[in-house]
């Protein structure tokens, strides 16, 4: 009789401490604010600027991820992810009788093909703001 006193004694504690360490933790960071006495703001925080600083520092990747998904896109047949071998995948699928096939890879040649144009557009936007970030001192506002 008394272990079972003692056992339903430590439960209600360890339960009491659980609840007593929950509230504490959930008064600790409110949000908006991130971490304690950091000064960083929290991932939910609303933006201070509009990262121009950061989108200068990536302009050159950036030049590079856009030349090379358009250089793959305008391969040949024999290079993978261009838009000349998924065509060739759609007339192989059309002589052998595979509609569905046919059907899921053209939708597909649809929108690849349709990511030329957005892709040719951002490399130009890419080249006003790279222009823009060396006339604005990489965009520090100094």
């Amino acid at each position: 009789m008394r272990t079972a006193k003692t056992a339903a004694l430590a439960l209600t504690a360890v339960a009491a401490l659980l609840t007593a360490t929950g509230a504490a933790a959930a008064d600790a960071g409110t949000p908006g604010t991130g971490s304690p006495g950091t000064g960083t703001p929290s991932p939910g925080a609303e933006p201070t600027g509009d990262g121009a600083q950061a989108l200068c520092k990536r302009v050159p990747k950036i030049e590079k991820r856009l030349a090379r998904a358009l250089t793959r896109l305008g391969g040949d047949a024999t290079q993978r992810g261009s838009i000349s071998r998924l065509e060739q995948r759609v007339e192989n699928a059309r002589k052998a009788g595979h509609t569905e096939i046919e059907t899921y890879l053209n939708d597909k040649l649809t929108f690849r093909r349709s990511l030329v144009p957005t892709l040719e557009k951002r490399q130009k936007d890419l080249a006003a703001v790279k222009t823009w970030c060396k006339a604005n001192n990489n965009g520090s506002g100094k």
